[in-house]
């Protein structure tokens, strides 16, 4: 089979579109035809070396696909050669195959297209988890989400909604603000036009802002820390902006407020039941509309290194995908 494979911790353009062996069938586990995969943004940090984990070389990225069964292990019930699923990876969604163990596959709903499935999972689930298991959002509390058009800004837009927050986007451009009112922001700000320390001052006339929804760092995660409500939420999900912030603990202390990371892979290890639980509250959800996967652009698998670097670059509105 074809893959995308890190054989070093180098510049996205080192990845090679190479022949590697199909993966074996075994027990408790499914072999998945890949249809599309989702691609993120720690998939980037992943193959520079630069994320958490250092997976042992070569290794091949990506963690969401959605695709069809078309091997089963020993021991697995319930689960058809045949059945469209979303398979949830650790590492190898760049292929096209992947072998998943069974308490990582998920059905698709037929109402949900391939390339929809595949990036369901990262962006919505991490924003999910954030807002429901960490920050325990409540209806009419003030959400204040940035880079709120990327693909887990948005799922965090349309998930804040649905939990019953008031929603602010905070975005660079205007079409990138248009995309998250689009989505259901009720209050847009460009920080590149005005002072966001101002902005969440002036839009919650002085109270502060009770969760943030932080993924960018850098001088916007100091701008939302100053910003924060009395037992507000400060969220800290990821660093697009490439600027990993230190935190003066003290406004913590004197304003009375929390910060709380965000890992979702972590979570889906430690808490496995309500991961479980989440993903069947999200799969209603869209299938009722209620959320959605905005694709940006689909690229061919050989083209991976193209799609990562749009995605590394904040050049992409909603989500990228890989079909192979």
């Amino acid at each position: 089979m074809k893959a995308i494979v890190c054989e070093e911790f180098a510049p996205v353009e080192q990845l090679k579109y190479k022949d590697v062996p199909d993966p074996v069938v075994k027990k408790g586990h499914v072999v998945v035809d890949v249809k599309a995969c989702g691609v993120n943004f720690p998939d980037g940090l992943l193959v520079q070396g630069l994320y958490q984990n250092k997976p042992p070389f070569p290794f091949i990225p990506g963690n969401e696909v959605a695709g069809v069964i078309s091997e089963i292990g020993e021991g697995v019930q319930y689960l058809k050669v045949g059945m469209r699923v979303i398979a949830m990876v650790m590492l190898g969604g760049y292929a096209e195959k992947v072998l998943c163990p069974v308490s990582h596959i998920m059905p698709i709903p037929d109402e949900i297209p391939d390339d929809e499935a595949a990036a369901l999972v990262t962006a919505h689930a991490t924003a999910h988890h954030a807002l429901k298991q960490r920050a325990k959002i409540q209806p009419g509390e003030t959400l204040l989400v940035t880079g709120a058009a990327g693909g887990t800004g948005l799922a965090a837009v349309q998930i804040g909604k649905e939990m019953g927050a008031t929603v602010i986007a905070v975005c660079s451009t205007q079409e990138k603000l248009d995309m998250a009112k689009a989505n259901g922001a009720d209050i847009l700000i460009n920080y590149t036009e005005t002072d966001l320390k101002t902005a969440i001052k002036e839009v919650t006339e002085g109270k502060g802002v009770d969760v943030v929804y932080e993924c960018v760092g850098g001088d916007t995660f100091h701008a939302c820390s100053r910003g924060m409500a009395w037992n507000g939420r400060l969220l800290v999900v990821g660093f697009a902006g490439g600027t990993i912030p230190e935190f003066p603990v003290n406004l913590a202390l004197v304003k009375g407020y929390s910060v709380m990371g965000v890992f979702w892979g972590s979570f889906t290890q430690h808490q496995p039941k309500d991961f479980a639980d989440n993903m069947k509250e999200l799969l209603i959800w869209y299938v009722q509309g209620k959320v959605k996967v905005i694709v940006d652009e689909v690229v061919p698998l050989e083209n991976a290194k193209d799609a990562l670097n749009k995605v590394m670059n904040r050049e992409v509105k909603g989500k990228m995908t890989l079909r192979p």
